[in-house]
């Protein structure tokens, strides 16, 4: 028999518990994170990230990935990798309906499709993560965006999470292309293939190589992620100081 339970739900104040996702991808060399238009208020016609409420009888990721698709029209699919939980940010007035509690996601997507606005989002684009910084994004979107960037910046250091930008066959200079688009640096080519290579979280693909650059040249030798899983990099791989 199960105890009773000695409280009364209704003594404590009611909040609620919310999703927000900062989705990256790489275009055009430039790192860019998905935004949407708010369609209603608080903040209609304001840019902010994909998100939205929590139903009851759902778990947080899965809400995440429900959020994301009716919004955007992206699917993040089921692997549990794609997706990881930034931080929680519950201050009292971030929402001006009532206290909302909030778990942000990020996610790190290759060739991510354009995506569509749907739901309560009247219109949803990729936009640069420069750009988006210089917006005046919905509640605390800001400092989420913001606080994605430096996780993925710091995760760079010393995880393989740039291979999560790349098809499952790439080059170095792909994988070197994230790290510029992210750290906004121009790696120098030659220690970064020395570096990568020494850190093994890369492997290379037998017989097969890029398509020669008109330029001509011997064509560039492709790689895959060494593990499916996120790899050390050992030793880090420090980012460059200004």
């Amino acid at each position: 028999m199960s105890p009773t339970l000695d409280y009364d739900p209704h003594e404590f104040p009611p909040f609620a518990v919310t999703v927000d996702l900062v989705v990256f991808t790489i275009r055009d060399e430039r790192l860019h994170v998905v935004l949407v238009e708010r369609g209603s208020e608080p903040f209609a016609g304001r840019s902010a990230l994909p998100g939205g409420f929590v139903r009851p009888d759902e778990g947080i990721d899965a809400a995440a990935r429900r959020e994301l698709a009716e919004e955007t029209g992206l699917d993040l699919g089921r692997d549990a990798a794609t997706l990881t939980q930034l931080a929680t940010y519950g201050d009292p007035d971030r929402d001006p309906r009532m206290r909302v509690v909030s778990v942000a996601h990020v996610a790190l997507v290759a060739d991510l499709p354009d995506p569509r606005g749907g739901s309560d989002a009247t219109a949803a684009e990729l936009v640069p993560v420069d750009t988006a910084l210089r917006r005046r994004l919905a509640f605390d979107h800001r400092r989420i965006l913001r606080d994605g960037l430096d996780r993925v910046r710091d995760q760079l250091e010393y995880l393989s999470i740039a291979t999560r930008f790349c098809p499952p066959e790439f080059t170095l200079g792909d994988l070197r292309a994230v790290y510029d688009a992210v750290w906004d640096v121009e790696l120098d080519p030659a220690n970064f293939r020395r570096k990568i290579l020494a850190s093994g979280i890369v492997t290379p693909v037998a017989g097969a190589r890029a398509t020669p650059s008109a330029s001509g040249g011997r064509p560039a030798q492709r790689y895959r992620a060494t593990s499916t899983a996120l790899a050390p990099i050992e030793p880090p791989f420090r980012r460059p100081t200004a």
